[in-house]
């Protein structure tokens, strides 16, 4: 068996494994690069690595980074697995990403018509390429063993990430000897609202660990959610207007979990909650359809009605409009919109309206990378440019860091450990990081004993 890593090789994005035997053919996810260097070059770079008939699709989760490269497997022919929420969520994002290709090529082909250039752009994808993946798609129960291809079983076990995160196992069968593989895909915190602790990993000959933060740990999630519940209760008392840019998936979801639990005690005012960002209204939607992916205190409250009628009091913006009524307000509020970095989405225009004015409040809640307009905004900029204008930072900025949906070192290695607190298998193999961050996790892990730790290159092989 021979396995090639196709991205996330020093770099958190692009994941993807093509798993070949003599027999078979699977791919691990196709996730898209994003940020700085990932140009489309980059992400249409399929052939020759990828062979032209593939027996089996199999998806870790729905992020863009996981699954943002599957519509370019035009002529698939093979079902697509993975859980039921993560066909939900796969089928939004993929969507909301033809619609940004599609955006951006036809806003550049206007823009070289207009200075006499020929306008060649074509979008990565477009809707049709999402429709044929979609219809693909077969979803699965956490637990269940399921063939995707001749002496090849996955089974999905929990990661605690998103909603329908899993760790992938894989049996592999050649010549009457069965090995096991297990690709972690992104491992969540435990003790994190809403969605159940990773399933620690199954006892493996070869483990493919993600290392986003294998550098460090995050601090207890119970300081974290003290430190946000105690700011957004005094800017309700102070009231205050909060932005907070949210990442549609995941985040937002956490945030209106938080804000709920807020409401039920009763210890400071109401306050408008508005939820700007059609897509995280739709991903929202989608979390409410699959309970019993949550945790028992979530499950329960879903179950009993609850969590449905606390979403039905949150102002929900889907049209334009709605979204330009809400910049204009000076009232108190809490306004939750996309995107979670500031470079784009309707927060930019929250953002242009209210930096400038000293009773906002702008609460920072997600990873921003460097050269975003959070970043800078973290960073303590005085003043900075939105839509070519130039906006002073007068409202209060306030940063909450420990809510990633990503375990830190600490987690990881106990997901790779679990309750006997030996390595799952002698070898491990690290990708989904950046070289610092898998090297000091390399470390770690050597030091544990029994298992030898690897940290590939993109396009390198791996052979059991």
């Amino acid at each position: 068996m021979q396995i090639t890593i196709l991205g996330a090789a020093g770099e958190v994005t692009g994941s993807g494994y093509l798993v070949q035997t003599a027999r078979a053919n699977v791919l691990i996810d196709f996730g898209m690069f994003q940020g700085r260097g990932a140009g489309d070059e980059k992400n249409r770079e399929i052939d020759p690595v990828v062979p032209a008939r593939l027996d089996a699709v199999v998806l870790t989760h729905a992020h863009l980074d996981h699954v943002g490269r599957l519509p370019l497997l035009t002529g698939l022919a093979c079902a697509v697995h993975a859980t039921h929420a993560s066909c939900a969520l796969a089928e939004l994002i993929l969507r909301d990403s033809a619609k940004i290709q599609e955006g951006d090529a036809a806003r550049e082909n206007r823009w070289k018509e207009r200075t006499g250039a020929t306008p060649d752009a074509v979008a990565l994808y477009g809707t049709a390429e999402v429709d044929a993946i979609v219809s693909r798609m077969r979803g699965h129960d956490y637990e269940q063993l399921i063939e995707v291809a001749d002496g090849i079983t996955a089974r999905f076990q929990d990661a605690g990430h998103i909603l329908g995160s899993a760790s992938v196992e894989l049996r592999v069968t050649e010549g009457g000897t069965t090995k096991t593989v297990v690709f972690s895909g992104d491992v969540g915190q435990k003790c994190m609202p809403i969605l159940r602790d990773p399933v620690p990993c199954p006892p493996a000959d070869l483990v493919f660990l993600e290392s986003t933060y294998g550098d460090r740990d995050h601090r207890p999630a119970d300081e974290t959610f003290a430190e946000l519940r105690a700011i957004l209760e005094q800017s309700a008392w102070q009231k205050r207007k909060v932005l907070v840019p949210s990442f549609a998936v995941g985040r937002a979801q956490l945030l209106l979990h938080v804000l709920a639990e807020i409401a039920r005690d009763g210890r400071s005012p109401v306050v408008p909650v508005y939820l700007d960002s059609p897509m995280a209204i739709r991903a929202t939607e989608i979390y409410n359809k699959f309970p019993d992916d949550f945790d028992d205190e979530s499950r329960g409250l879903a179950r009993s009605g609850q969590a449905r009628r606390e979403f039905a009091n949150v102002n929900l913006c889907v049209t334009p409009q709605q979204s330009r009524d809400l910049n204009e307000s000076w009232d108190p509020s809490i306004v939750i919109a996309g995107s979670g970095m500031c470079d784009g989405g309707r927060i930019l225009h929250h953002l242009r309206h209210n930096l400038w004015r000293r009773g906002v409040q702008v609460l920072l809640t997600s990873f921003m990378a460097d050269g975003s307009l959070g970043r800078k905004l973290v960073d303590g900029a005085k003043t900075v440019r939105i839509f070519r204008e130039d906006v002073v930072v007068r409202a209060d900025v306030r940063t909450v860091g420990g809510l990633s949906a990503h375990a830190g070192q600490g987690g990881l290695i106990e997901w790779f450990t679990g309750a006997s607190q030996k390595p799952a298998a002698p070898r491990v193999v690290l990708t989904h990081g950046e070289d610092r961050q898998r090297g000091v996790l390399a470390q770690a892990l050597t030091g544990l004993g029994g298992c030898t730790v690897a940290q590939p290159k993109r396009f390198e092989v791996i052979e059991i």
